[in-house]
């Protein structure tokens, strides 16, 4: 796929490609995928998702973790192995949205290892380098 720009804007192709499901899919398109070194995913956050239910009531932010979880989903069809230099700066609200950046920076046989960037705009929320199994759909 190295060379190859694709964009993947149906849900059921993300589906299609990874193994969670709701409440677990943490993008809701990817606008842009150049071969395994790069991509964008999309996150529309909404007030209604489950997790703002307790995180926090009265001022509902989006869980770190759900951040990373993106930024790792955005990578491509995966199985969680390492995060790492995990960073948070600035929260994620319902309204937002937010664009997983990630990049690879090594790969051996089938491990990738990415540099992942959570985004609201222009400003930088999250960080965290994260490496992954990437297998065949």
């Amino acid at each position: 796929m190295s060379g190859e720009t694709l964009e993947i804007s149906d849900i059921r192709e993300i589906l299609r490609l990874l193994p969670h499901r709701y409440p677990f899919v943490m993008i809701d398109r990817i606008i842009d995928i150049r071969g395994e070194d790069h991509g964008i995913g999309i996150k529309n956050v909404t007030f209604n998702e489950p997790q703002f239910l307790g995180h926090f009531p009265d001022n509902p932010v989006m869980p770190g973790v759900l951040l990373i979880e993106g930024m790792a989903q955005t990578a491509g069809v995966l199985y969680f192995l390492t995060i790492d230099k995990a960073k948070f700066r600035k929260p994620a609200v319902p309204g937002d949205t937010i664009a997983y950046h990630v990049d690879k920076i090594a790969r051996r046989r089938n491990m990738w290892w990415y540099r992942a960037e959570a985004k609201v705009g222009d400003a930088l929320i999250a960080e965290a380098e994260v490496g992954a199994v990437i297998t065949e759909a």
